[in-house]
């Protein structure tokens, strides 16, 4: 079956006692079991429910994986891949990654003594050279976040998997329609659901999944010891909206792509970070990692200061300016002080997270009417 078919039935089966072709929400938080210590299927909302398990089905078999959890946010599914790490375990890391990743690492992991390195994803040489004998896990993201850099997944696994480390990928800006890095060699892939496969704003959702059924089973461990789990009506909202994530997604990045093509040619614009344009040095790999189009994320450079920056994402009438990503509406943000200001501004700079780099979520407005609006706003 083809993705678009599998997103609508894979793991939704008409329920099997009223026929209804959407399941149910199981909003129980307990099971009655039939003899004591001998659980049937579902014993305990926080150790499985009929709702989420139905969505982490779907979402296992997008990505190809042997299965997958799904938790309260995407952040509380970062926290439980980093939970299986001890006092001493390194981690090697992008350095075009999500804010929120980097201040788990940096701030709070540190503290029960993991070690954390940045480095260039891109540079494989460099990234390579960073791997320690301690490293056990490597995270990237690909587009990254904020710079839309894509890094080379297989290459990656095999740096990984040459020290014994698993090799993590948050795949939440190209959802499973545009790559599948187990595909490509990634032991884990992790998600905000908040963003694409939500889909509409009004969820809150993160996942992992698992290459196989050892690491399945250790994630699993960890997320019922910590129990930071999606509830019910939230894995409802995540399975709905798997249904019509490709789409979306396809859609989301057409208009991405006119969009970038238009702003490359603006005058006041400096730089436009968009892997589907032949200009972005990602590009030929995007093409090759990437199902025939490049994601609807995109981040730009004004030709001005920090106050111009902050000028333009104030001045917007369509797009939102709000922090997250993937959702109908199109969302607008300065990384430096809003999704990226966790960064160390040392760190920031290093890492070319510009004071008037602007971030872009394109949503499914009309084309014309979002470049109007940004065009209003830039001047």
């Amino acid at each position: 079956m083809q993705f678009r078919t599998r997103a609508i039935h894979v793991g939704n089966e008409p329920c099997p006692e009223t026929g209804a072709v959407v399941r149910p929400i199981h909003l129980a938080s307990t099971f009655m079991q039939h003899k004591a210590g001998e659980w049937r299927e579902f014993d305990y909302s926080r150790s499985g429910n009929p709702t989420r398990a139905c969505f982490e089905e779907s979402i296992a078999h997008l990505e190809g994986g042997a299965g997958a959890m799904a938790f309260a946010t995407g952040m509380a599914a970062t926290s439980c891949a980093m939970a299986m790490l001890k006092s001493g375990d390194h981690v090697l890391t992008g350095s075009d990654i999500y804010g929120g990743t980097y201040r788990l690492l940096h701030h709070v992991s540190n503290r029960a003594g993991v070690k954390t390195t940045l480095a260039d994803s891109t540079n494989l040489d460099a990234f390579a050279a960073a791997i320690q004998p301690d490293t056990k896990l490597v995270w990237i993201e690909s587009p990254g976040n904020p710079r839309m850099t894509i890094t080379d997944i297989a290459a990656c696994a095999e740096i990984a998997h040459s020290v014994g480390a698993l090799l993590a990928v948050d795949n939440t800006f190209s959802t499973p329609v545009l790559t599948r890095p187990i595909e490509l060699g990634a032991d884990i892939v992790m998600h905000s659901a908040t963003k694409y496969i939500g889909g509409h704003s009004d969820v809150m959702g993160g996942v992992l999944v698992a290459k196989t059924k050892e690491i399945y089973d250790e994630l699993y461990y960890v997320a019922n010891a910590t129990g930071a789990i999606m509830a019910p009506l939230e894995s409802f909202l995540c399975s709905r909206g798997l249904k019509t994530l490709e789409l979306r997604v396809r859609e989301q990045s057409r208009t991405a792509m006119q969009l970038a093509e238009w702003l490359a040619k603006h005058p006041k614009v400096a730089n436009v970070l968009y892997p589907g344009l032949p200009s972005h040095p990602g590009h030929e790999l995007a093409a090759r990692q990437m199902d025939g189009q490049f994601g609807a994320m995109m981040s730009f450079e004004l030709d001005g200061t920090f106050e111009d920056a902050k000028r333009v994402v104030e001045s917007t009438k369509l797009f939102r300016l709000a922090v997250s990503l993937g959702a109908v509406e199109s969302l607008i943000e300065q990384p430096a002080s809003m999704s990226h200001a966790s960064y160390d501004a040392a760190d920031r700079a290093k890492h070319g997270i510009s004071d008037g780099m602007i971030r872009l979520s394109v949503g499914l407005e009309a084309l014309e009417d979002l470049q109007d609006d940004l065009q209003q706003a830039i001047g």
